[in-house]
This record gives structure tokens, C-alpha cells and sequence, in this order.
């Protein structure tokens, strides 16, 4: 009598966004033998998550997991790039990148506790995510094994533009979006707004007014401005008040949140740029960011009002590194944890209250206060001497122009000889 041994199907944790393309996926990972766990990570999106959970149960979804982040991934990574004042390339805020290992973080607990051995997403070839997803996972779980379609030729051969996908979807019960897609792809959550592909594709086409959908146009937005006192703790924001309305917010995601509603409100963090993706090629991206970018402005002042120049003048050498690190998707690397343990340290005396103006796309800096505050103002007044000896400035100067001078004098005889 021949035994015969089944083996039960390897199970999988996909990253799910309730839309077409990981719906799709969701159905022909089943197709291809694998019982799918499906993932939705709230970070912020406007989104039906019951509608999405009956989605991926009615597509045959072995488990879903619906899971707040937003309060983690404000207060574990959103508040460590406000404290880096992290930047890419000089102008963007980095708010897909930041999301991207709070989310795989969480991806990953759920494969460990359910026993599953593979996790898949549904991020295209040539961007930036696959990578982001990819190094957090590996990192967090070194034998994970990932499946990711759109780098599978027998998926992205199958499924070559939208058309392969909608006919798909009908002849497997997906339910198919009925309202036209956008013109652009669009990832949001609690920090920002991204736009790109599509029509924005050509670098030199503005984008259409009605693209925006966390901020107002500046033109559009109130004629007065609103005045807020953010108060800062080692680096980080602990109350934001409204000045003339009294009303204030302190528990972190409140005070994110509501700085992207007064952001929004005034047209504050849009940018239209064409940046460089780690995988080697340009790519242009719009972005509105109107909570982080009120705290950029509000935590850089507070910094430069409380710490030492040359602590300052590293640490900002750290926050490139920290940005491009975060962008390239290196978060759980080494490295990245170094230098995010030196900025938290560079950040213990940067407290105190910052008073801004928010008005019509801009952020205004009105005045500052701190207990640690390294500003002496005796010490720097035109009105008093204090302990400053204005001649010691002479030698200063003296012997700061020892090198220009040997500079100038060597390159006038080199000049003189030829």
C-alpha cells in the first residue's frame, strides 16, 4: 500500500491596499497555490477600511489584518527625521520613505507570529519601495523569502498595463474601481501626499489644480494669518497652542495632525521636483507636506537658538547622511541606527517654544524662548560691553588672514613669473 504525503500550502503575508493591483495579486497568489494573509497598515490614508477587510475576505483572504500605526509612526519615525531636520537632495521631506519601514515592520511581526514564511507587496521594478520594503524585511527577518510580481516576468508579461488588470478582476469576482483613475499615482498617509507617473511624467507639464488634496491652493486659502506656539522637549514637539483661539494639542499624532490641518489650510508644503531614486534614474515627483513642513521650520529655529555651533555644524552633516539613509531605505541598517542615536543625543537641551505665522503657502518665524537657550543677550548687544574686550577682535582677525594673505601673496608671484 503506497502512502501518499500532501503538504500544506506555504503561506504568505501580502501587503494589501484594497485597490486593483494588490487585488489582483491577492487572487493569483491563490492561484498559484498559497494561502494569502492579507495586511493593511492605517498610517493616515483616507481609506474605507471595513469596505477593504470584505474585499480581501470575499477574494479568499485566509486572515486579515487591519492595524493602526498612525501613533508609531509619528511618534518612532516621523519624530526622529523632525529631530534630524531630514531632507533629500535640499527639498523633499521624505514622507513615502519614512512609512515605508514602519509599515514592512509591521508586515513582518505578523509573517513571524502566523508562521509564515513568505511576505509579497506590490511595488513596480523600477521605483524606490521594493527596496525600502525589502532591506526592512530582510533586516528584521533574515530568512524571509519575498514575492514581489511586478519583478516576475510570468506576472508583469500577463499584466502589462491596466487593460490586462481590469479583465482580470472581472473573470475572478474582483471587484473593479468605478470611478476613472487618476490621470497620476498617488500614495498618501499622515505626513504627506506623493504624486507621479502618469501625466506628471513629462518634467516640463504643470500640474493640474485639482491634483492637491491635502493643501489648499495659496490663493485660495484665508486672508489672515494663524498664529501657533509649538513647544519643544529634546528635539520633539510636546504641546502646540493656537494662539488667538486658545486651542491646544498634545499628544503626538493630535499635534501632527493638526498642524497638517493649519497647513493645509494655508497652501504650506508643496513642492514639484525631479529627484534621484536610488535605483539610478531621475524621476519627478510632487509632493505636499503641510504638518512636517511647519515642524521643519519651527524645530530648525528652536536648534539653532539652544545648541552649540560645532555640535550643530556635525549634526547637520548627520541629517544628510540620516536623509539619504532613510530615502535609499536603509533604516534597520547599522549604520542608520549610529547616527540616529547621535542625533537623539545632539537633541537633549533643544527645548523651548517657537511663535510662527502661517499664512498663504508660508511659514513665518515670529520669536523664540528656551530655558537652554545658549543666546546672550548682554553679550551680544551694541549697547553693552559685558565680559567682550573689542580689541581681542583684532588678533582674531589678524590670524584668521595669516592664510589668505600666504594664499594671495604665493598666487601673485606665480602669477608674476608667467
Amino acid at each position: 500500500m503506497s502512502s501518499s504525503f500532501h503538504f500544506p500550502p506555504c503561506t504568505v503575508v501580502l501587503a494589501y491596499s484594497g485597490g486593483l493591483d494588490t487585488s489582483c495579486i491577492l487572487v493569483w497568489l491563490k492561484e498559484e497555490g498559497y494561502d494569502v494573509i492579507t495586511y493593511l497598515a492605517n498610517i493616515g490614508q483616507e481609506e474605507d477600511f471595513d469596505a477593504a477587510k470584505k474585499k480581501a475576505e470575499s477574494l479568499g483572504a485566509k486572515k486579515v489584518f487591519i492595524e493602526d500605526l498612525r501613533a508609531e509612526f509619528v511618534e518612532e519615525f516621523i519624530w526622529p527625521s523632525v529631530q534630524a531636520n531630514a531632507v533629500y537632495e535640499d527639498r523633499y521631506l521624505l514622507g513615502t520613505s519614512v512609512a515605508r519601514p514602519c509599515i514592512a515592520r509591521r508586515q513582518i511581526q505578523i509573517a513571524r507570529q502566523e508562521g509564515a514564511q513568505y511576505v509579497s507587496h506590490g511595488a513596480t521594478g523600477k521605483g524606490n519601495d521594493q527596496i525600502r520594503f525589502e532591506l526592512t524585511c530582510y533586516a528584521l527577518y533574515p530568512e524571509v523569502k519575498i514575492i514581489a510580481p511586478w519583478r516576475i516576468p510570468e506576472f508583469y508579461n500577463r499584466f502589462v498595463g491596466r487593460k490586462d488588470l481590469m479583465e482580470y478582476a472581472e473573470k475572478h469576482g474582483i471587484p473593479v474601481p468605478v470611478t476613472p483613475k487618476a490621470p497620476w499615482s498617488m500614495d498618501a498617509n499622515l505626513m504627506h501626499i506623493s504624486y507621479e507617473s502618469g501625466i506628471l511624467e513629462n518634467p516640463k507639464s504643470h500640474a493640474p489644480a485639482d491634483l492637491y488634496l491635502m493643501t489648499k491652493s495659496p490663493e485660495d486659502a484665508p486672508n489672515s494669518p494663524d498664529v501657533l506656539e509649538i513647544e519643544f522637549k529634546k528635539g520633539v514637539p510636546i504641546k502646540v497652542t493656537h494662539v488667538k483661539e486658545g486651542k491646544s494639542k498634545d499628544t503626538p499624532l493630535d499635534i501632527f495632525s493638526y498642524l497638517n490641518e493649519i497647513g493645509g489650510r494655508h497652501g504650506v508644503g508643496r513642492i514639484d521636483i525631479v529627484e534621484n531614486r536610488f535605483i539610478g534614474m531621475k524621476s519627478r515627483g510632487i509632493y505636499e507636506t503641510p504638518g512636517g513642513t511647519i515642524l521643519y521650520h519651527a524645530h530648525l529655529d528652536i536648534e539653532t537658538f539652544t545648541m552649540d555651533r560645532e555640535v550643530r555644524r556635525i549634526k547637520q552633516g548627520l541629517g544628510v547622511k540620516f536623509a539619504e539613509m532613510l530615502y535609499n531605505g536603509f533604516w534597520y541598517s547599522p549604520e542608520c541606527e549610529f547616527v540616529r542615536h547621535c542625533i537623539d543625543k545632539s537633541q537633549e537641551s533643544v527645548e523651548g517654544k517657537v511663535q510662527l505665522s502661517v499664512f498663504k503657502g508660508q511659514v513665518y518665524i515670529l520669536g523664540r524662548e528656551s530655558p537652554k537657550s545658549l543666546y546672550n543677550e548682554e553679550l551680544v548687544s551694541m549697547d553693552v560691553q559685558g565680559d567682550y574686550d573689542p580689541c581681542d577682535a583684532s588678533g582674531f582677525i589678524k590670524i584668521n588672514a595669516v592664510r589668505l594673505r600666504e594664499h594671495h601673496r604665493l598666487q601673485g608671484e606665480h602669477r608674476s613669473k608667467h
